[in-house]
């Protein structure tokens, strides 16, 4: 029996669920000593936050809130194939935005209040375009089912 027959969820639920699931997972991880290096430096937003999730990503606290954020979401909007389609497309679209703005952005400006690095943008970039692509892809099989 496959997963989608046990739990009733489509593919594309269970994408917008595991999605929702990793990002819950990274925000927590960003308040977590260790896992975040620097974290003494931690502040609530903007560029002059040094902690850094596994060393390698810049975060803040209101990073690591729209992370725990977005994974609530995620993990809601699941529940249903409309909201899962929405939230894989929609999310994907607002990290290849967030992608372009870092590009943008100088890193040790007011502007970067998130904050991001090099690290950030690139992730944002594959996310965007993993997020659209199982968006996409996923709900092509089952478009006729749902609608």
């Amino acid at each position: 029996m496959s997963t989608a027959a046990r739990t009733g969820k489509t593919r594309l639920q269970q994408a917008a669920l595991a999605v929702g699931v990793v990002f819950l997972l990274v925000g927590v991880l960003g308040f977590i000593p260790g896992i975040t290096t620097n974290y003494d430096s931690m502040e609530f937003a903007g560029h002059e936050s040094e902690a850094l999730l596994l060393g390698i990503f810049q975060v803040s606290i209101l990073h690591n809130i729209v992370h725990l954020l977005f994974g609530i979401a995620g993990i809601v909007l699941s529940r249903t194939w409309g909201g899962a389609r929405n939230y894989l497309i929609g999310g994907g679209v607002v990290y290849l935005l967030l992608w372009v703005y870092g590009m943008l952005v100088g890193h040790d400006t007011d502007a970067n209040f998130v904050p991001l690095n090099g690290a950030d943008n690139w992730l944002h970039l594959i996310l965007g375009i993993g997020m659209i692509a199982l968006g996409v892809l996923l709900s092509r099989r089952n478009h006729a089912s749902h609608h």
